[in-house]
């Protein structure tokens, strides 16, 4: 997903739970700064003790008050689907304030967005085309975008998710 980007010494995770894409990202960059941003206690408590974090924050992302224009990445992989579509726009707000050049975005896609119940419950899961969203939303640029297969990339953790790479402009 990050084959278009250079030059990136910071990132932000926004909903990290257990910290795969961390651990990944500790390979590929191991010499950026890397923050999280985590709702669930359980999960953010093991985060913080597993890796050496710049900036950590236990709760929404609509919540935090990290630093503008702070981070060179900032991204989120199935997280925005758990988001009601009433509060949708004022979290990429604030991933795009955080990020001082690329936003990336993984989630499920539809093209127009659709409420699926998730675990018995209602309003909890939502597909979109959050691409579009944000970029009709953002001064952004698409700079990439993909599929990634669940059925080929579900030992790295992902189901079928649809991720597009922004730049700010």
């Amino acid at each position: 997903m990050l084959h278009n980007t250079k030059d990136i010494n910071s990132i932000l995770e926004c909903g990290c739970n257990i910290g795969r894409n961390i651990m990944f990202l500790e390979e590929i960059y191991s010499q950026a700064e890397k923050s999280i941003i985590e709702i669930s206690k359980p999960a953010y408590d093991f985060v913080t003790n597993q890796y050496n974090l710049k900036n950590s924050y236990n709760g929404a992302i609509i919540d935090s008050n990290l630093e503008s224009n702070s981070f060179d990445l900032v991204f989120t992989i199935g997280v925005l689907i758990h988001i009601h579509p009433d509060n949708l726009l004022e979290n990429m707000k604030k991933m795009f304030n955080y990020s001082k050049r690329y936003i990336v975005i993984g989630e499920y896609f539809n093209r127009t967005p659709v409420m699926l119940e998730y675990r018995g419950e209602k309003d909890k899961l939502f597909k979109s085309d959050f691409g579009k969203l944000f970029l009709e939303n953002f001064s952004v640029e698409l700079i990439d975008n993909g599929f990634l297969w669940g059925h080929i990339y579900d030992s790295a953790g992902f189901d079928d998710i649809t991720y597009w790479v922004f730049e700010k402009i």
